[in-house]
């Protein structure tokens, strides 16, 4: 657009100089009808961007993924974010921290990320994991490493029916069970010969991973919804970030109902870094929260509940329109459905998913589904709503210390009793936070 600006200014110049043709026509529309195709280019490549632009914006899901050291971080000067997010892991105090991995369901992708014959790999629970979808359409997981000679079947392994082939030396794993059922320069393949089988189910266009210190099978079953089954809520979008902490911090959050009044009630337009969430500039909005949580009585004792009731202010006037109430339907210690009905806006859930990757690391997203009637705009508004809170939320996670004992005040009983709710996803053989002392690395 530079270029043909400056092509049009010297045309104008010697419109003004030219001897004998003081106007310069003659030259100036030559230039000019030369500088036409070029206007037309430009022209319609920015309409082209623009209609682009409208369209991911009323009509395309939203997606907004974060690296772990994107949010939460405050790098001293003349050093990066990732430098920032390395010095933290390294040198703050953990605390003494309940087992590191609880029982249960967690999400390893969603439906729309493995299409048929295609294979995803997945660092979850301290494990690596292949996901892959047989030509029958059904997902399987299993270990990732062939017990052959060790090769990732993640990563250069293809899908052949319902199985998984090695990309070293074409061993094939039946997905339901793990088993090997062909070694292509074998006669008879050894029946000790199998790589582990991860129990997995596909729900809410979810796909997820039960996991069992002890290998004990499934003890119950992730909920459907109906309206996502049916078809009613669509996919609008998903967020993804990386948080440094222990999972139970993350869930407690639903517990702590003081922080609420506190860290959530400046508007979601100062942002999500705390040094200026509360800046007199962004004062004008503000959040009002009221909240309760309890846990769920059998059988769905697994379960709990926190019921949040949202108002917004602006410049002090009650802005009627954004009262929303929330159900957030804790099920298992890694999937959580806040799920909402409005009277105008329509209705919908986010699923907040949180996975451990490793002791000290989880990957937590939210992924909305919303009436398929009410255009688009509306639940990615909720969406990046929800983005924003929750990063204020990771800015304290990465950085705190988990207290055991917690000084606690008699308006915190709440956080107490999540602790003991929470207690029953471990178990005698659960695993235990190993710190690396030489190395300072966890």
């Amino acid at each position: 657009m530079l270029t043909v600006a400056t092509v049009v200014l010297a045309g104008v110049v010697l419109a003004v100089t030219r001897d004998g043709d003081p106007l310069g026509w003659r030259e100036t529309g030559l230039l000019l009808g030369a500088a036409a195709p070029l206007f037309v280019c430009v022209a319609t490549f920015g309409t082209s961007c623009l209609l682009f632009g409208l369209y991911r914006l009323l009509f395309s899901p939203t997606e907004v993924l974060k690296g772990p050291e994107e949010v939460g971080y405050i790098p001293a000067e003349g050093r990066s974010r990732a430098q920032a997010y390395n010095d933290v892991r390294r040198r703050r105090k953990v605390g003494e921290l309940p087992p590191i991995y609880p029982n249960g369901w967690f999400r390893l992708l969603d439906s729309h990320m493995l299409e048929r014959g295609q294979v995803q790999t997945a660092s979850v629970l301290g494990f690596q994991l292949v996901v892959f979808r047989g030509n029958d359409g059904k997902a399987h997981v299993l270990d990732a490493y062939c017990p052959h000679l060790g090769a990732n079947l993640g990563v250069g392994g293809r899908v052949v029916g319902d199985c998984i082939e090695c990309p070293f030396h074409g061993w094939r794993f039946q997905g339901s069970n793990g088993k090997c059922v062909k070694i292509p320069y074998s006669e008879k393949v050894p029946e000790f010969a199998k790589v582990k089988h991860w129990h997995s189910c596909e729900v809410n266009s979810l796909i997820l991973v039960w996991f069992h210190c002890d290998d004990i099978d499934p003890e119950w079953a992730v909920p459907e919804l109906e309206q996502i089954a049916s078809g009613a809520w669509a996919y609008r979008g998903r967020t993804e970030h990386f948080v440094n902490c222990h999972i139970q911090e993350i869930p407690e959050n639903a517990a702590d109902i003081a922080h609420l009044a506190h860290l959530h009630i400046p508007g979601m337009a100062s942002g999500s870094d705390l040094r200026y969430t509360n800046s007199k500039a962004w004062s004008f909005m503000r959040h009002d929260w009221k909240a309760e949580w309890a846990p769920e009585l059998e059988p769905n004792k697994h379960c709990s509940q926190m019921l949040v009731k949202h108002a917004m202010y602006l410049f002090g006037v009650h802005f009627s329109l954004l009262d929303v109430h929330v159900v957030a339907r804790q099920v298992g210690p890694g999937l959580v459905f806040l799920t909402f009905n409005h009277s105008f806006l329509g209705s919908g859930v986010i699923m907040h998913c949180v996975t451990p990757v490793e002791p000290l690391v989880q990957c937590v997203s939210h992924t909305i589904f919303y009436q398929a009637n009410i255009p688009t705009v509306i639940p990615k508004f909720i969406l990046m709503s929800e983005r924003v809170q929750f990063e204020r939320d990771v800015m304290i996670w990465n950085n705190k210390k988990y207290i055991s004992k917690p000084l606690l005040v008699k308006e915190d009983h709440t956080i107490q009793k999540h602790r003991r709710w929470f207690s029953q996803f471990y178990s005698e053989n659960s695993p235990q936070f190993q710190y690396q002392r030489d190395t300072l690395e966890f």
